[in-house]
This record gives C-alpha cells, sequence and structure tokens, in this order.
C-alpha cells in the first residue's frame, strides 16, 4: 500500500458520519415526507451513540429534522436536493498526510432520474470548506456507493456505472481505472459486470458495487447471495464470484432476504448494504427470518463491534439502504 495516498477502510476510525436530511419521497416509493425522514432519522440516531453525525438539512427542514433527531447530532443549514449523501458527498482520502476530499463529478446517476440534482453536484465542495480540507474535484462522474476500498490497494468497481455511457462516454476501462487509482491511491481493481436487477430503473444507480459487495477486514469479500432460482438476481452469484476469487479474494456468501417481492416489483434487498461506524455495524433488517443470519455472518466478520439491526424496508423501497444515506470522515490525525 502506498503510505501517503490512500483510502482508508470503512472500518477504520470515523472523525464523523455525514448525512443528509430528506427533502421528500420519491412519488413511486408509496412513502410519505415524513415516513422518509423518520427512516433517515432512526439510522443517524444509532450512529451518534457511537460517533459524531453531521446532518445536511435544506434551510427549510432544520426545525423538523431537529424533531425528529438526536440532541447529539449537529444540523448544518445548506442548498441541497437530495439525501443521498454516499453519492453526492466527498470521498475521503489520506494524501501526503493530509486529509483530501475527492469530489466526484456527479450527473444523477448517469441522466438515471427524473429529480433535479443541480445543487447536489456542489455539496462535496461545501463539506469540505466547512471542515477546511484541501477539494481535488475529479474529470470523471462517479459517486462513493461506486466504490469500496480494503485500505490496501484494492478496489470494487462496476462496468454499468463507471464505464456508463451516460456518466462518461469519452472514457475506456483503463482510462477509468487510472482516474479511480490516481483518486484513492489504489492500485488494483476488481471489475464486476453489473449490480442487482432492480438498480437500473428510474431513480436507480445502474449497478452501484455498495449493495452487491464489499471487502471485510480480515481480507475476504462479502458477496450478496439470492438463493432462490426464480428471481432476477440469482444468477448473480456465479457472474459476480467469478471476477473476485479470480483476484485471490476468499467469498462469505451473504444470504439475501427471504421476500422477493414488494408492491411494485423484484426487490434488491440486501444486507450488504450495510454500513461500519466507531464500534458498531448497522445492518438493515426487513422484518425476515434471514435477519438472523445476516447478523450472525457480520457478527463474526467484524469482532467487537454491536451489531445493530435497522428496519429498513423504507429506505430501500426510495431507491438505497443504509450505506447509500452515509458517508464516513476518516479520523486523521497530523
Amino acid at each position: 500500500m502506498n503510505q501517503s495516498h490512500f483510502m482508508p477502510p470503512e472500518w477504520a476510525p470515523h472523525a464523523a458520519t455525514w448525512m443528509g436530511f430528506p427533502r421528500d419521497s420519491y412519488q413511486e416509493s408509496g412513502l410519505t415526507r415524513e415516513t422518509a425522514q423518520r427512516a433517515w432519522a432512526r439510522v443517524a440516531n444509532h450512529i451518534s451513540d457511537y460517533e459524531p453525525v453531521r446532518m445536511l438539512c435544506h434551510t427549510d427542514d432544520v426545525t423538523i429534522a431537529k424533531k425528529y433527531l438526536s440532541a447529539a447530532i449537529e444540523c448544518i443549514p445548506v442548498a441541497l436536493n437530495d439525501a443521498w449523501l454516499r453519492d453526492i458527498g466527498p470521498t475521503f482520502v489520506i494524501k501526503d498526510d493530509a486529509l483530501v476530499a475527492i469530489d466526484w463529478q456527479f450527473n444523477g446517476w448517469g441522466h438515471n432520474t427524473e429529480l433535479d440534482w443541480s445543487l447536489d453536484d456542489r455539496i462535496a465542495s461545501t463539506i469540505a470548506q466547512r471542515i477546511n480540507v484541501p477539494l481535488e474535484r475529479s474529470s470523471i462522474v462517479n459517486e462513493g456507493g461506486g466504490i469500496h476500498v480494503n485500505g490496501a490497494d484494492w478496489v470494487l468497481l462496476t462496468e454499468t456505472v463507471q464505464l456508463d455511457p451516460k456518466r462518461n462516454p469519452d472514457s475506456d476501462r483503463d482510462g477509468i481505472t487510472a482516474q479511480i487509482h490516481s483518486a484513492l491511491g489504489t492500485q488494483h481493481a476488481i471489475w464486476l459486470t453489473k449490480g442487482l436487477w432492480r438498480d437500473n430503473f428510474l431513480n436507480g444507480t445502474k449497478g452501484h458495487v455498495d449493495i452487491v459487495a464489499c471487502f471485510t477486514p480480515d481480507g475476504r469479500v462479502l458477496l450478496h447471495q439470492q438463493q432462490d432460482d426464480t428471481h432476477p438476481d440469482h444468477a448473480l452469484w456465479s457472474e459476480l464470484s467469478a471476477p473476485i476469487a479470480d483476484a485471490g479474494f476468499e467469498l462469505v456468501p451473504l444470504p439475501a432476504p427471504c421476500v422477493l417481492r414488494d408492491n411494485r416489483d423484484w426487490v434488491d434487498y440486501s444486507y450488504v448494504n450495510h454500513y461500519v461506524c466507531n464500534g458498531a455495524v448497522l445492518c438493515p433488517a426487513f422484518d425476515d427470518r434471514h435477519d438472523a443470519i445476516a447478523r450472525e455472518i457480520l457478527a463474526e466478520v467484524y469482532r467487537g463491534r454491536d451489531i445493530l439491526m435497522v428496519e429498513s424496508r423504507e429506505l430501500f423501497a426510495m431507491g438505497g439502504g443504509i450505506h447509500c444515506i452515509t458517508q464516513q470522515q476518516p479520523q486523521h490525525l497530523t
């Protein structure tokens, strides 16, 4: 690993977690604005028991945010459209012994949303300015949910995300790989072919890796496993496990919940979309008998951390999960 330039893994110590307070619910989710805000607050309040949480709120929403959020959470008034901080916020790296914020270009997940995102492309700059760290604007379109690092040279990517012609039409795989390595300090990339089936539709990310695979502290890779052969994601296991195994990583299957559909279509429920904070792991829960299996697996993977199962069906109805709405700021003492 290049000790002068690297992205700390998620399980490294955090200075804080950044989140954004939702302005509204997507109309097709069937959720009210209040339900969406309570779902975000549920996650934030759990995290605030373990580390500082900094919540970006539209100026019109500060009062309602404080109603739902723990008093320990800092509410910061900003202009923003949406609340997926993993994607619109900065990715933090260590470069020459200093904390640096990487500002990926954001274009609504490859113009895959009918919602306005013009303000969201400025959020990384707003955060960097607030905590007084240098900002490096990337030359490519990418999102924080589209990458996952192990803190030691490797990064997980997805062809349908970084190579999306509506994100980076003038770049090939070699060029994108070089840009990712330059931003993160990584040296090796595992390219997955795609993500989950439902993630390709309206307001979806077209295959973010953080819902299908992630590195573990002991050097393995957790991989989503849909065990029901009627679900379109069933074939993903063989397709995605091959490049990971070929790179020399041991796979840990993380079985999908038993439920296959919601009121709209095939679900993209996944326990991979968990968030590791100081002393705890927040894992999505779906009132499903596989919740207990996921908890047991994560307890073995993240030894010494509390495993909190957090109801997340509302989040997934909105198009994401716990990991999608959080962004870690690494602890870095100079």
